[in-house]
């Protein structure tokens, strides 16, 4: 298991994220029919999803991370939903069991919003009645990995700058017809042109990786949605690389979402265990 400290208001913070390997894929247009190319230019195409997200107003989701470093291997699963206009989104995310097999872990619900992540069944010392409370802008990544998924919304906020993008051809995501592409995206380009909402977040992200290069397989709809994202990305924790793949999943546009924020005193100002 890997461990990533930050040092946000009340403290050093220790975020648990998975870790694994997916496959790399390079961004190729070779393998692309050309009757099959309806969806316009390429990086035209990807780099309005997070605009088609918004005019869909909201989905279900559920994403996969899974992050390698040295010998170690595990994956982060969650589910929840989004609201891609208000910019909030719910997760309940899973810890994998520890490396005895022990599955010690209760899930740990994330609210998602614009400069903010709050987590609660966090444990460490936080009371169980407690939310975690952190600034994603102070973040080396942004919270593209720490919180163990990568906000739907700055999933596709991050397309936004890519610099490379190919047609690969049609595809099947659970059960919905859609167009696959492969490519590269930039986070500091992305950080440049993203909606207010996303800048700080990926500016942080920018400083924080171990390169801006971040290799993607899209996968949007007859309508341009995004139903699934595969981000790989390296970055440095305790002076090792971190390779990990972030997918995103997106299904029922259009679900009513209700994020409630925690008041005030709910949320826990004091020091977080590692």
């Amino acid at each position: 298991m890997v461990v990533q400290q930050h040092r946000v208001k009340g403290g050093a913070v220790a975020v648990a994220v998975a870790a694994g390997l997916m496959a790399s894929a390079g961004c190729s247009g070779g393998g692309a029919v050309a009757e099959d190319q309806q969806g316009g230019d390429p990086l035209v195409t990807v780099r309005g999803a997070a605009d088609a997200l918004v005019a869909a107003g909201s989905s279900k989701a559920r994403t996969s991370m899974v992050m390698a470093t040295g010998g170690t291997r595990v994956t982060i699963r969650g589910e929840g939903a989004y609201d891609f206009t208000k910019r909030m989104g719910q997760l309940k995310v899973l810890l994998p069991p520890d490396p005895d097999g022990a599955d010690k872990h209760r899930p740990i619900t994330e609210l998602l919003t614009p400069g903010a992540l709050y987590m609660k069944n966090r444990g460490a010392g936080v009371p169980a009645d407690k939310w975690v409370r952190i600034d994603t802008t102070t973040l080396d990544d942004g919270n593209l990995v720490t919180g163990g998924a990568t906000d739907p919304l700055a999933a596709a906020e991050l397309l936004r700058g890519a610099k490379e993008a190919a047609y690969v051809g049609k595809a099947d995501v659970a059960g919905t017809a859609v167009r696959h592409y492969r490519g590269v995206t930039d986070i500091a380009r992305a950080a440049r042109v993203a909606k207010p909402h996303a800048r700080g977040a990926l500016a942080a992200a920018a400083k924080g990786f171990a390169r801006d290069a971040v290799p993607f397989d899209a996968y949007l709809d007859e309508q341009g949605r995004l139903r699934k994202v595969r981000h790989r990305f390296d970055f440095t924790n305790a002076g090792r690389t971190v390779a990990v793949a972030s997918t995103t999943l997106l299904y029922a546009f259009g679900v009513p979402v209700e994020v409630r924020l925690p008041a005030a005193r709910d949320i826990y100002a004091g020091k977080i265990q590692a």
